[in-house]
């Protein structure tokens, strides 16, 4: 179930954000942050898979609409845009989002996050090491899938 609350101030952060840029205030744009952010905190969606959610749910919006909104999401810090190897970009939530870094298996495609405290400690190290303040990272590991009858290998998740 959504958060209602929080889609609420994404919604307000959005506007503002809108307002400040010179940007238009749509329907549209405030429906994609209700889907955006009716997604599980752990889950990605591409343009694809979001515009057929919206167009099965009855929303009349184009795929140009929704690449717009997205970049506008990013930009407002309401949504993180990741490219795994040469896929398509894929979106999550940012309201409420923790750093973390992640792993894609190569054969089912299933991506799964995690944290490290190691990789902070390396991060630490690096920017003592190059005397630099490093503001932000992203770490992605590609694995093979070793879990026999893997339920994603035929599941229809795509990226």
């Amino acid at each position: 179930m959504a958060n209602t609350a929080l889609t609420d101030k994404a919604k307000k952060i959005f506007e503002n954000f809108l307002i400040k840029q010179g940007n238009r205030k749509t329907p549209e744009r405030f429906s994609v942050i209700d889907e955006l952010y009716i997604l599980p905190e752990d889950e990605h969606i591409d343009v694809e898979g979001l515009f057929l959610k919206m167009r099965n749910k009855g929303y009349t919006i184009s795929r140009a609409t929704i690449y717009n909104t997205l970049d506008l999401l990013v930009e407002s810090g309401l949504a993180v845009k990741h490219q795994f190897k040469d896929k398509v970009a894929l979106y999550e939530q940012a309201l409420t989002y923790k750093h973390h870094d992640h792993h894609v298996c190569n054969q089912c495609q299933k991506i799964r996050e995690f944290s490290d405290p190691k990789i902070n400690e390396i991060k630490e190290s690096i920017s003592k090491d190059f005397r630099s303040k490093i503001t932000s990272h992203s770490l992605v590991l590609y694995g093979d899938c070793l879990i026999e009858n893997c339920e994603n290998l035929t599941s229809s998740q795509s990226f």
